[in-house]
């Protein structure tokens, strides 16, 4: 990740540290997430001819998903416990959708732009995570489990 703390560093971000080989990015910036977003996606095809879709979510907002913490009475596996982070919130209908997806073990609950979604069982052969990964959403999203969830908020506190 040190061509990518270099790129966005390059950029006049401030404080750029990776999470792990994960591609999560924690910057400093005066930007709003959606221009900071859309400045790294610039960054990265400029500069690696990537086309890869940014989210992105100031400290407080972070802070305030993991603050939340719907599933967090029933999510005992962190890492089976998927924040999706949104550029938009869902359509009605489609969070209906997705909570039919859901097996009897599995919990999903949305709120504003993140999706939260405990998947006991694993996320292979889900098909609620299958959704949540695909396409058909009606917004570009990105998951990360509870566990990169709060290690970057405590990245953002650092």
């Amino acid at each position: 990740m040190p061509q990518l703390r270099e790129l966005l560093s390059g950029a006049g971000m401030g404080s750029v540290r990776t999470y792990l080989q994960s591609g999560n990015v924690v910057v400093c910036s005066d930007a709003a997430p959606d221009e900071l977003a859309a400045e790294c996606e610039r960054q990265l095809m400029n500069g690696l001819g990537l086309d890869i879709s940014v989210i992105a979510r100031t400290r407080d907002e972070l802070a305030e998903v993991v603050r939340r913490n719907p599933l967090g009475d029933v999510a005992e596996n962190p890492k089976r416990y998927q924040v999706s982070f949104l550029n938009t919130e869902l359509r009605s209908d489609v969070v209906e959708h997705l909570g039919g997806l859901a097996t009897e073990s599995e919990h999903v609950v949305a709120i504003g732009r993140e999706v939260y979604a405990y998947h006991p069982g694993g996320i292979a052969r889900s098909k609620l995570w299958s959704r949540l990964a695909g396409k058909g959403l009606g917004a570009t999203a990105t998951a990360r489990n509870w566990t990169t969830v709060t290690s970057l908020l405590a990245m953002a506190d650092e």
